[in-house]
């Protein structure tokens, strides 16, 4: 199995905090039978991560990854929440045909500022790049109408791990299940932040 959304690397977000941490997680997704992970961490105001920063930490745990036996393959790419801060970015990392993870704020929609959602999106796939909307029942302030524009524009939605079985609430599982019931999501990510996560998922993954 493949994960497109996590936040494994270590200490460039809000996900885990330490190499030890970042190679427990690692030993968590090889146990559940993943192979590859996308390791998508924060573009945000509070963490401006480049492609370069997520590149240089990927190819450093991955040799690690090796050197302790652990078979598991990551590919460098990054969450881009769209904020005037973070957002556009001139170099843009993807993974499996041009995907690129974009993100929008969780609680207040005017951070966005001017930035308009299913605008975005459609540029990014006049610009070749396939966007994915992640976990889209996250969003407490979004309304089946915008679900439906950012369907209608081309986005891909990815539904976290843990979202129906309340994980993140009866809020956001009330429209996890809503998307499910209308066939939307092309995704399931972890979004693994950290230890607490894992020891939720493993009840979930029995």
């Amino acid at each position: 199995m493949i994960d497109c959304h996590c936040h494994i690397l270590p200490g460039l977000d809000d996900g885990a905090a330490d190499l030890e941490e970042s190679l427990d997680l690692c030993r968590w997704f090889v146990r559940h039978g993943y192979t590859e992970v996308v390791c998508t961490s924060h573009r945000t105001r509070l963490y401006p991560n480049t492609a370069e920063t997520v590149e240089d930490a990927v190819a450093k745990l991955q040799q690690e990854l090796d050197r302790l036996g652990i078979a598991l393959r990551l590919h460098p790419s990054l969450e881009y929440r769209l904020i005037p801060e973070t957002w556009p970015v001139d170099r843009l990392l993807t993974w499996q045909d041009n995907h690129i993870l974009v993100e929008l704020p969780i609680n207040k929609p005017e951070k966005m500022g001017g930035i308009i959602p299913e605008d975005e999106i459609r540029l990014l796939l006049e610009k070749g790049f396939q966007p994915v909307l992640a976990h889209p029942e996250r969003y407490l302030w979004s309304s089946p109408g915008d679900y439906e524009r950012w369907h209608e524009a081309g986005a891909i939605f990815q539904r976290n791990l843990g979202s129906t079985e309340g994980f993140y609430g009866a809020p956001a599982r009330e429209r996890a299940l809503y998307l499910v019931s209308k066939g939307w999501y092309g995704f399931l990510g972890t979004d693994l932040h950290n230890r607490r996560y894992a020891e939720f998922f493993d009840t979930i993954l029995r």
